[in-house]
């Protein structure tokens, strides 16, 4: 369970870090914005000065074409700040993105080979325990296995053994649940 949380928090904060850095890039693309918002108040200046313009007798029309070359000049700067700010949320994207895969895919490849072997042995222990002489394999594998574990439990007349040899149900029972527990089982 606790390399399941861990797991699950270092997925969050590679989340989290693919969001900063997302931002972060973000703020590259306000020269582009401010680009954008200049070339569309300058373009529609030029355009109403051209009206303007074109309203004035005999020489209207000519002061109205260069007027509207200006106008499209500046529609100009609006699009290239427009093309990059797309280009910056587009490189911002991909890089959280990227972000995002390659964090989870290197704690899943660390996280997840351990945690299957885990569900494979518990489900393996699970069908020995409901298996006829199950709790018995199981005690015979808590005699076996690390000592220190084998103190928690009252030790009969004779020794855990002995009792085990003799099929003392209590005794066999304390063991299998030893057994299941040093799993991370429930019994």
């Amino acid at each position: 369970m606790v390399a399941d949380v861990i797991a699950l928090v270092l997925i969050a904060a590679a989340v989290k870090f693919a969001l900063v850095v997302h931002h972060a890039i973000m703020l590259l693309a306000e020269p582009g914005r401010e680009a954008q918002s200049a070339g569309d108040s300058l373009a529609g200046g030029l355009d109403d000065a051209g009206d303007a313009a074109s309203k004035v007798p005999l020489v209207g029309s000519s002061l109205k074409k260069p007027l509207r070359s200006a106008a499209d000049a500046a529609g100009g700067l609006s699009d290239a700040g427009r093309s990059l700010e797309d280009l910056v949320g587009r490189v911002a994207l991909l890089a959280a993105i990227a972000l995002i895969v390659l964090s989870v895919a290197f704690v899943l490849l660390l996280w997840l080979p351990p945690r299957l072997r885990w569900i494979r042995r518990s489900a393996t222990t699970r069908r020995l325990l409901d298996a006829p002489g199950g709790a018995d394999l199981l005690a015979l594998r808590a005699l076996t296995g690390p000592q220190r574990d084998l103190a928690e439990i009252p030790t009969p007349p004779g020794g855990l053994a002995d009792a085990w040899r003799r099929g003392d149900q209590q005794v066999i029972a304390d063991l299998s649940v030893l057994t299941l527990r040093q799993a991370g089982l429930r019994p």
